[in-house]
């Protein structure tokens, strides 16, 4: 079997061999009135192609091949014709597909197009998923580009792959009862290894744009409040800041602001900021106004340099936060979640889990590379404080997002 072009048809060839007994394709054309190919293409009486030398453009017929050996004649049929933008159309009744399957002018047609090794119909399995018509190639908005339909069709089941899945799974359950089992498991999976994987569309490039224009902005804006930090009053400074954490954490859907943790019956305690993720699940957050002074003394003690108080009483007080938080349990999940039930997304209940806490507060570009070090240590002292973050470790870690989503 073969295709070839002629007269803007596309012209499918039957070829016996020297071995055929009959000639079994116009006997099932007078008998049927139609006949069909590896249960793929069906062609009729009116489809036939009569090909001579006129309207042979190759002349195929007058080169010696093996096919001159057979003692029928090859027999041509009509698969498609070119219309005039630029698609071969084939009836859907050759096809056997609900769907019209337009194949482009381009293209370099050949049989495997239309039927795999293990006799089955490309353009029927791809008719089973769509309820559209086919397009391969060309500038149709709904086309396969021809090579990713190469691909599929390279990647296509083989009869070698079938046979090899079928005994991986026999194999899965027989293992367990016969210690001679061989290893079909693994050598199907091998097999899978070496051929090409899917690919899916980038999401890095996809969004990379945005992402990009997104840490831009977000940098530029911190970069702006820290120049003029004495504009800000504290209460919108923490509104602004909690802004920007919100979307460098966006497993974080919501935050509230003065939220009071009961103590005992007749005391309170209030958060300046609880956070709410996905889940339910509540952390903490401190945020303080970056003067120069509040993370690490200058002077040393025992040879090292130790937080200054005002770090010291935040990390206390995040600390206390979180302790009377725990207390509170259950019940703590039942008001809370009553309360802000307006506020979150249906049928998402707060939970306390081990809370942690954020610290987000002072400067590092005053401190020296001892200071530094030692600064490092102390963040890593408090267990339920997930991350003591000054301004200019935020600003690197800006910049730092931004200069890999530009190698990209």
């Amino acid at each position: 079997m073969e295709l070839t072009l002629i007269e803007g048809k596309l012209i499918f060839t039957y070829y016996y061999s020297e071995y055929q007994q009959n000639d079994w394709v116009r006997e099932k054309l007078r008998e049927d009135k139609e006949v069909t190919f590896k249960r793929t293409l069906t062609f009729k009486e009116k489809d036939e192609f009569k090909i001579n030398k006129k309207n042979n453009e190759k002349d195929e017929f007058d080169e010696i091949s093996i096919y001159n050996i057979a003692e029928f004649d090859p027999i041509s049929f009509v698969l498609a014709e070119l219309k005039e933008d630029g698609y071969y159309r084939i009836r859907k009744r050759i096809t056997n597909t609900r769907n019209q399957v337009y194949l482009y002018k381009d293209l370099e047609f050949n049989i495997n197009y239309f039927i795999a090794e293990t006799k089955i119909s490309i353009f029927g399995q791809i008719d089973n998923l769509v309820e559209e018509d086919i397009f391969i190639g060309g500038d149709s908005d709904k086309a396969i580009p021809i090579e990713d339909f190469d691909k599929l069709i390279h990647n296509f089941p083989t009869t070698y792959e079938k046979k090899t899945y079928a005994e991986a799974r026999i194999a899965s359950i027989i293992k367990n009862y016969f210690e001679t089992t061989k290893d079909a498991e693994g050598l199907y999976h091998n097999y899978l290894n070496k051929k090409i994987s899917k690919t899916g569309k980038s999401l890095n490039k996809l969004f990379q744009n945005y992402e990009l224009k997104k840490y831009s902005t977000i940098l530029e804006k911190l970069e702006g409040m820290l120049v003029s930090e004495n504009s800000y009053n504290e209460n919108q400074w923490q509104n602004e800041i909690l802004e920007i954490i919100l979307l460098l954490y966006p497993k974080y859907i919501a935050s509230f602001k003065s939220v009071f943790v009961q103590i005992d019956e007749k005391k309170r305690r209030f958060l300046d900021f609880m956070l709410v993720d996905y889940n339910g699940n509540i952390d903490v957050i401190e945020i303080k106004k970056p003067f120069k002074n509040s993370i690490m003394t200058s002077s040393l003690y025992r040879n090292n340099h130790i937080p200054h108080k005002d770090l010291i009483g935040t990390v206390m007080q995040l600390e206390k936060y979180i302790y009377h938080l725990n207390r509170w349990g259950k019940r703590g999940e039942r008001e809370l979640s009553k309360k802000y039930k307006d506020q979150l997304p249906e049928g998402l209940n707060i939970r306390i889990t081990n809370p942690k806490g954020f610290i987000i507060m002072g400067r590092e570009d005053n401190l020296t590379n001892e200071q530094k070090s030692d600064f490092e240590i102390v963040k890593r002292k408090y267990t339920n404080v997930i991350d003591i973050i000054t301004y200019d470790d935020l600003l690197e870690r800006l910049k730092f997002t931004v200069s890999q989503i530009k190698q990209r």
